[in-house]
């Protein structure tokens, strides 16, 4: 978690929302980054679709079993999807989202029933710093 919150900082020295992602494989982390979608001019560039697309493309595969993913805040409707198509084995996270999150907080997408794929979900990791980088980066855009 500590390397997410190192790319959620750098996200933030860019002048993008400071969000972190890393994915890690058999103990050793094979990807990383964070948020792009204001340099890139990309709604999907988000640090957990980027890491994952870095991660497929390191091993060769799209999917990522046994692959876990550490993310500074809790994905997306979009990026919790993104998880379940790559098969990723396990999720944890920082600070839950009460505006987008979707793996408790709006919608809970990585245990539902109706998806072909569960994701074991660890929240709480490293909260306070998450939250702590979310709130210093909007209050100084204000």
């Amino acid at each position: 978690m500590r390397a997410a919150l190192d790319e959620a900082r750098a996200a933030a020295a860019r002048g993008e929302v400071p969000v972190g992602a890393v994915v890690a494989l058999e103990g050793r982390i094979v990807a990383r980054a964070g948020n792009r979608t204001i340099g890139d001019c990309d709604p999907t560039g988000h640090a957990e679709i980027i890491a994952l697309r870095d991660a497929a493309q390191i091993i060769g595969n799209y999917r990522l079993a046994g692959a876990a993913i550490y993310v500074t805040i809790e994905p997306c409707a979009m990026c919790a999807g993104a998880m379940i198509q790559a098969r990723v084995g396990r999720l944890v996270y920082g600070a839950d989202d009460p505006k987008a999150g979707a793996v408790h907080s709006c919608f809970s997408i990585l245990d539902s029933p109706r998806l072909n794929h569960r994701v074991e979900v660890t929240a709480g990791v490293l909260a306070a710093e998450a939250v702590a980088l979310l709130q210093e980066f909007f209050a100084a855009r204000r």
